[in-house]
């Protein structure tokens, strides 16, 4: 584990979030869940990092103190977290020491053991065969918590908004003829610290037929005049909550093919957000979309879906997808995002974060959707 904060929420907000998991727990039939580095860790005791060799993990469940095993090593960083001011039950261990012994003591008796899907077989496989019961993912549990997101988590996504829109204000500073997409990345990731985010999660800034590549990254193609970009960008401000949305330039005058289809797109992208709101279905929001494309005869250039959830993670539940069944709820933040794909020729995407409110949607991204002209 390399990054653990200083906690962004109240001990108010951890416990509760606590409580939550392990009644879900119960719910679940569940006896212990197990949670190792990674979002779910974040979410729950703000704890932030990756796994490593030795063992970090959390404990709960439904009867149990909850628990966190943590190398000696990495005790300060943990104890700086939200661990520290929540009276959870804090056991460490040393190189020679076996930790899955601790994991052990601190489930107890349990015949239903649920692990984190970040947790990985490194560690997996021994708390199993020290157990000695089969373990399961723990996701639907974990996942239920995050989804539906509390007023500071709203806050902390207005927030990643508001700084990533800003970024966006900005990109005709960089984007010209004669200039490399890597070179306008560069441009790109450094403001995007500067205008309020910790980290640079992603820059992706795709010219010309590179824009066709939904998941084009950046390169050294030089951008030419005339070219359709597209730029989808993100970063975690510093409670770990992240931005994402992606805006379409053109570089001097586009074709009027390419004027009118991205109309088409932002068009497309309003039907989603238009139809985006508590008890509508994540499909039938994609279908919204996917609905004025196809009608445009550009249904098949939405190689997609039309959007994910977003928190701690930039990709995590729910998923706006077709055959997504989920019924959409008060608080949930996701994405809006289709986008159109010529391969050899150019893409375009339209991207907003939204988050549901009692009869609609919060859009957190203002900036203009429309195709601009650098």
């Amino acid at each position: 584990m390399e990054r653990v904060s200083t906690p962004p929420f109240t001990p108010a907000v951890y416990a509760a979030r606590l409580e939550r998991a392990s009644a879900l727990a119960a719910d679940a039939g569940l006896d212990a869940v197990i949670v190792g580095p990674g979002p779910d860790l974040q979410y729950l005791v703000g704890v932030e990092g990756d796994t490593i060799e030795r063992l970090t993990a959390l404990v709960l469940g439904p009867g149990i103190a909850s628990t966190v095993v943590v190398p000696r090593m990495e005790l300060a960083k943990v104890r700086s977290t939200a661990v520290g001011s929540l009276g959870l039950t804090v056991t460490d261990w040393v190189d020679g020491e076996n930790p899955y012994d601790l994991v052990a003591t601190a489930v107890g008796s349990a015949a239903r053991v649920g692990v984190s899907d970040a947790l990985p077989a490194l560690h997996v496989v021994p708390i199993g065969e020290r157990l000695g019961v089969r373990l399961e993912l723990a996701t639907p549990v974990l996942r239920e918590g995050r989804m539906i997101k509390d007023e500071a988590e709203v806050a902390e996504l207005r927030r990643a908004g508001d700084a990533i829109d800003a970024v966006h204000r900005r990109v005709p500073e960089w984007l010209r003829a004669g200039r490399t997409e890597r070179e306008v990345a560069a441009d790109v990731a450094a403001a995007i610290v500067a205008e309020g985010h910790e980290t640079v999660e992603f820059v992706i800034v795709g010219s010309g037929p590179n824009g066709a590549d939904p998941h084009h990254e950046v390169s050294d193609r030089m951008i030419a005049d005339g070219d359709v970009v597209v730029v989808d960008i993100g970063g975690a401000v510093p409670s770990g909550y992240n931005s994402d949305s992606t805006r379409t330039y053109v570089v001097g005058e586009p074709s009027p093919e390419a004027a009118e289809r991205i109309a088409v797109l932002v068009r497309a992208q309003q039907a989603a957000v238009d139809a985006a709101r508590p008890g509508a279905t994540a499909s039938e929001v994609d279908a919204a979309a996917r609905q004025v494309l196809a009608d445009a005869g550009l249904g098949d250039a939405f190689l997609h879906r039309t959007g994910h959830g977003i928190g701690v993670s930039v990709h995590e539940e729910p998923y706006i997808a077709p055959g997504n069944d989920l019924v959409l709820r008060e608080g949930m933040a996701f994405s809006i995002e289709p986008g159109i794909y010529f391969g050899g020729e150019w893409g375009a995407r339209i991207e907003d974060i939204v988050v549901l409110t009692a009869d609609g949607c919060e859009r957190l991204n203002n900036a203009p959707h429309a195709l601009r002209s650098v």
